[in-house]
């Protein structure tokens, strides 16, 4: 008889079902909970400044493949970008219009004592640039170690052999860094009881309305971009829609099923040969989506971040909205092997904008929902960007192929 495992994405809704009823049943013993909660917030952090610094630098100077692919890579890259952002937009109209965060009362972060209140746009500029990358990591402060990490990346890969030694450290960084997540994942069940037992003790039952608001509205969300952006470059590069459904169908089932685009990749792959893109582009398309085209999760954070900001009460202008949109599209970039990525990427989004990192533990309990939809957009997104570029480089899809 095969021994009974449970998973850990099992363990972390048993934990959110703890602490909702920990923070109904004894909210006095529940608000006792809150250093537990921060210990696991404060881990959390920790993985941020050197993962990003290590996958966006290990990513950039590893980019000579672009170089190579020469035409194919410059219209993926171009593709990836203009359809991520299209994502990010959406999910900041649907936040706005739905506003699922309004009224939770979330405890806003403190501003520093030197913060101004009402930043220029010439500071809010100057800001992007770090004088110190150690200051930069000390503070957390995401925009800056992107900015530094592309530009040292583009060193690197300017330089050649002579930064191989780097570039091979920046990978051992993020390897080890992978590992660190895991281990710090360990502790999510007992992060999330207790940050939810804390919110729903200090804030009522209330909150839950909030969180299933958020969930109907990122699926929405998503729906809407599958059939209107998706189904819009379809019908645009005129790609077989029963076709290439019949390809996608299983690995986008296997993402939505496992939450794991890698589980789904030698699928697709192969089904995206059957269908008719070349082996060659597919190759690259494919593997190179996993880092630059996360549809599905690029939406969800800007869904997220400004859910937070919603929840905490504080009112974002556009222009901070669309600072927080170019952090979150930079910041993304490269991150899909990390587990529980998307979290990552919201508490160092969160961290640079002064926004509660409670709200990323109260997410957290939600979070296995919403990443079989975002998963499963992200691997349905990159099947469609290879047709796209095979499309674009003049291949012609048959209906045999794919059956």
């Amino acid at each position: 008889m095969s021994r009974f495992r449970v998973s850990l994405t099992a363990w972390i809704f048993i934990g959110m079902a703890a602490g909702i009823a920990l923070g109904i049943a004894a909210p006095s013993f529940a608000v006792q909970l809150a250093p537990l909660s921060n210990i696991f917030l404060r881990l959390i952090r920790s993985i941020i400044a050197p993962l990003v610094f290590a996958t966006l630098v290990y990513g950039i100077a590893g980019a000579g493949d672009l170089k190579q692919m020469g035409r194919i890579g410059l219209k993926t890259i171009i593709y990836f970008e203009v359809v991520t952002t299209v994502a990010l937009f959406l999910g900041l109209a649907a936040v706005n219009l739905v506003r699922p965060g309004a009224g939770l009362k979330l405890t806003a972060a403190a501003e520093p004592a030197n913060a101004q209140a009402k930043p220029t746009l010439g500071s809010t500029i100057e800001h992007v640039f770090p004088a110190s990358i150690i200051d930069a990591m000390a503070r957390g402060d995401v925009l800056e170690i992107v900015v530094f990490a592309f530009l040292f990346g583009a060193a690197c890969a300017a330089i050649g052999t002579k930064a191989k030694p780097v570039v091979a450290f920046c990978e051992s960084l993020a390897g080890v860094m992978f590992r660190y997540t895991n281990y710090v994942m360990y502790l999510a069940p007992l992060g999330v009881a207790a940050a939810l037992a804390v919110t729903v003790a200090g804030k009522g039952s209330g909150v839950l309305v909030g969180l299933g608001k958020l969930i109907l509205t990122m699926y929405a969300a998503q729906v809407v971009f599958v059939v209107a952006v998706l189904g819009s470059v379809v019908a645009l590069f005129r790609i077989p829609p029963r076709a290439f459904l019949r390809a996608v169908r299983e690995p986008f089932l296997i993402a939505f099923s496992t939450a794991s685009s890698e589980a789904a990749l030698p699928l697709a792959l192969e089904n995206m040969g059957q269908f008719g893109v070349p082996r060659h582009i597919a190759a690259f398309v494919l593997p190179t989506g996993y880092s630059f085209n996360l549809d599905g999760s690029t939406l969800y954070l800007s869904l997220a971040s400004v859910f937070i900001a919603q929840a905490a009460g504080v009112e974002l202008t556009l222009s901070q909205q669309l600072l927080m949109m170019l952090t979150l599209m930079l910041t993304s970039k490269g991150m899909a092997g990390v587990p529980r990525a998307a979290l990552v990427i919201l508490a160092g989004t969160l961290a640079s904008f002064h926004l509660p990192m409670e709200g990323v533990a109260v997410l957290l309990g939600i979070d296995a929902v919403m990443d079989m939809a975002r998963t499963s957009v992200n691997v349905l997104g990159n099947c469609l960007a290879s047709a796209v570029v095979a499309r674009w480089e003049g291949v012609t899809f048959s209906k045999a192929r794919a059956t």
